[in-house]
């Protein structure tokens, strides 16, 4: 059947050689759904018409037996009335004859149409396992549909990461921070140099008022000694 030719066809997009051939997975993948959801659809259709058909045979067979133990009713009605003398026993035994025939003729009918809707009931109940089949191949390639596309969406992203790391030049990486290192290097170098400058730039006065503020300091600190020494003396 073309449903489980299709089947076959989506089940082979699990090999790997076969998907690596796929221009796009997932489109294919969404197509063949389609077609299996057009497939069920066709088969609940034909499922739904074997059942309805199964199920008029049958009850035209439980009407044919109806009508056959109406007839065979109607045999013995019919000897009942010869008995009463209400017909002749001729005619009354001709009318019997002619519902038993009627009778037999109808069992013979219901027989067949029972044949038929046993055939009609085992199709209807084959078609019911390809309906159910469909549904669970359906469901499970929308499942397998689902992971694909949260797959495809990772690796898309993992690429795109590794692509971008690939482009960073490692040599260039650490040139530059080798030349951020001695830039930094040369304004340390730089700032003390400044700062020896300006040590070694102070002008003659300043060099003047530093010697004679150490130097009064010195004179003062010793007089208040001598003073205080010639006080404890004097005690």
């Amino acid at each position: 059947m073309n449903i489980f030719k299709r089947i076959f066809r989506i089940g082979q997009a699990e090999i790997h050689a076969v998907v690596d051939k796929m221009e796009d997975p997932i489109k294919m993948t969404e197509q063949g759904i389609r077609e299996m959801k057009e497939d069920l659809e066709q088969s609940l259709e034909a499922y739904a018409k074997v059942k309805a058909l199964a199920i008029r045979t049958q009850n035209n067979c439980e009407k044919k037996k109806e009508e056959a133990n109406e007839f065979e009713n109607k045999a013995i009605l019919l000897l009942q009335k010869a008995q009463k003398g209400e017909l002749s026993p001729e005619k009354a035994e001709s009318l019997a004859k002619e519902a038993l025939l009627l009778k037999k003729q109808l069992l013979i009918e219901a027989t067949e149409l029972e044949k038929q809707a046993t055939i009609h009931q085992n199709s209807a109940e084959e078609l019911h396992k390809n309906v159910d089949i469909l549904k669970f191949n359906i469901s499970k390639w929308e499942s397998e549909l689902s992971t694909l596309k949260a797959r495809v969406k990772v690796s898309n992203a993992a690429k795109m990461v590794n692509r971008q790391l690939a482009n960073i030049d490692s040599n260039s990486t650490i040139s530059m921070l080798e030349r951020m290192k001695e830039k930094v290097e040369e304004d340390e170098a730089l700032a003390k140099a400044y700062g020896e400058i300006a040590m070694g730039n102070k002008s003659k006065v300043d060099e003047i008022n530093e010697s004679i503020g150490g130097s009064d300091s010195v004179n003062n600190e010793l007089e208040e000694l001598k003073r205080k020494s010639n006080g404890d003396a004097e005690i």
